[in-house]
Order: C-alpha cells, then structure tokens, then sequence
C-alpha cells in the first residue's frame, strides 16, 4: 500500500475539515469527532491507551481555529476550546475516517453534558 498523505485539506466549515488523500480517498471530518479523538498525552493515557476525554465534555460546535502540517507525516489543529497538542498521523487521521465505507455504522453526534467544562478528562 503507497504512503497515504493529504493531497488537499480543506476547511469546509468552522465544524468541518474535509481531506482528499493522495489515493483519492474522500474524508470529511466534524471537528468534535477529531477533537474528542486527539492522540495527545492529556487526552490518552500514556501506558494503557485509555481515553481520558470525557464522554459529552466536547461540544458539537467546537470549532477549527487553525491547522498545520506537522513535517510531512502529521497536521496539527488548534481548537476553539484551546486545545492543540494533538499530532494527527496521516495514518491516524485515515484511521478514523468517518465515511460510509470506513465507518459502516456513521457517526453520532455527541450529547454536550451542560455546565461540563469543555474537554473535561479523568484523572
């Protein structure tokens, strides 16, 4: 299999980012989904690889403030809840790619728990 990377990564909305893959693959992704799914040692334990993110703590809204390669192997984004540490592989990215065909089941949009601060995780 080639090396996958972006061809293009457009940002569709504030609450959308849509990549083009350099095999053609089609992604669109809600920011909520690749916020609530960050890499980053704050939102996944280390040793174990549990989520830390709490379920219902990322609004549906949040939204994209910024993105930017990361070498030539990751993109970074910064979100509006100010949150930006997460490196996204392009393997990674591709890996939760919410398509039909990646995603059989499709995407629920997350229930926002009200007076939770936004990207609340366990310790």
């Amino acid at each position: 299999m080639p090396y996958l990377s972006p061809r293009i990564v457009r940002r569709v909305s504030p609450t959308r980012t849509d990549v083009l893959w350099n095999d053609d693959h089609e992604s669109s992704y809600p920011s909520w989904y690749l916020r609530y799914n960050c890499p980053c040692a704050t939102c996944v334990e280390e040793f174990t690889g549990e989520r830390k993110v709490v379920q219902g703590s990322i609004p549906p809204d949040l939204a994209r403030v910024a993105v930017e390669a990361v070498g030539n192997y990751a993109l970074g984004f910064r979100w509006s809840d100010g949150h930006s540490t997460g490196i996204y592989t392009f393997d990674y990215l591709r890996r939760l790619c919410p398509c039909p065909k990646c995603l059989p089941g499709g995407l629920e949009e997350p229930s926002f728990a009200q007076g939770r601060k936004p990207g609340a995780f366990e310790v």
